[in-house]
């Protein structure tokens, strides 16, 4: 019996994370997954994009769906974001709503409380970064969250370090409704490998670049193929890495192109992790002003609008 149909005694739905940026989500997801999909930086507004990572375990499925972190948007790159984020609540079963522990609530936590009010899905509230508070003042932080929202449960845990994880999970695990298996149990991403392979180049860029250009980076995979059908073989991918200003694109090659190679290196090591093949990687920057603004770019960078 092809078990993808399977029905009986086998749980499943999708579990959308939300949070202000740069509170951990892609960390928790990764950490769940055991592997890199989505991409992880201290720069807020990393995840640009809904990115989906699949869990299968003894009796269940899960699909995480990674979202951009919800701000207040300054382009159409940023009304993108903020949409494709609220987009994904109504796609749920459930939700995992991740906070620092702030004792005083952000303003742009409140945004996100009031967001809630319209969704019928259980929320869960994850308080992360707990290795670096202590649990008096953590405890007065999930008590100020409690009597803003009533949340179908509270778990403080670290994504960075995995300290009460699991917690999560098996709550999680719980709440799932009877349902198929939507991916093969091997699969652990919806994502196509180009798209992955492009979000890595941008993560070390993240990582390199000063912090006045990354928001305006965006990157393209020309060309992706292996040079034989041998699966040993190495795999040539040509890159362009889009930035707004000229003076940025001279900030990116860096003296001598030292910074591009720099940002080519450490991303060929994931890449090559990724794909479990060599690969020759080639990188170019080009100059397109003004593209969190224009449609057409947008577009094509694949930051297109959500479908109703």
């Amino acid at each position: 019996m092809n078990r993808i149909n399977e029905f009986n005694n086998f749980h499943s739905g999708f579990v959308t994370l939300i949070g202000r940026p740069n509170v951990g989500k892609s960390t928790l997801m990764n950490h769940f997954i055991g592997e890199k999909i989505s991409i992880v930086s201290n720069k807020p507004q990393t995840t640009r994009n809904k990115i989906r990572s699949i869990l299968t375990g003894e009796g269940y499925q899960i699909i995480f769906i990674d979202t951009p972190g919800l701000h207040t948007p300054a382009t159409k790159l940023g009304n993108f974001m903020v949409k494709s984020a609220n987009s994904a609540l109504n796609e749920a079963d459930a939700v995992i709503y991740m906070v620092e522990p702030r004792e005083k609530i952000h303003e742009g936590d409140i945004a996100i409380i009031k967001s809630l009010a319209g969704v019928r899905s259980p929320v869960f509230l994850a308080v992360n970064k707990v290795d670096t508070v202590d649990k008096p003042r953590l405890l007065k932080i999930i008590d100020e969250y409690s009597a803003a929202y009533k949340f179908s449960g509270i778990v403080p845990l670290s994504a960075l370090t995995g300290e009460n994880t699991k917690a999560l999970l098996d709550i999680i695990c719980t709440m799932l409704p009877e349902g198929p298996m939507y991916f093969p149990e091997d699969q652990i991403t919806d994502q196509p490998e180009r798209q992955i392979t492009a979000e890595i180049i941008r993560e070390k860029a993240l990582q390199y670049l000063q912090e006045e250009i990354p928001h305006g980076l965006a990157v393209d995979i020309t060309s992706m193929k292996p040079r034989s059908e041998d699966p040993d073989t190495i795999v040539d991918i040509r890159a362009t890495i889009f930035c707004e200003k000229e003076s940025h694109k001279a900030i990116i090659i860096g003296k001598k192109g030292e910074m591009l190679k720099k940002i080519g290196t450490a991303a060929r090591r994931d890449i090559q992790r990724l794909l479990g093949s060599p690969v020759y990687l080639e990188l170019w920057v080009k100059v397109k002003k003004n593209w969190r603004d224009n449609d057409f770019l947008l577009k094509n960078f694949g930051y297109s609008e959500p479908k109703h």
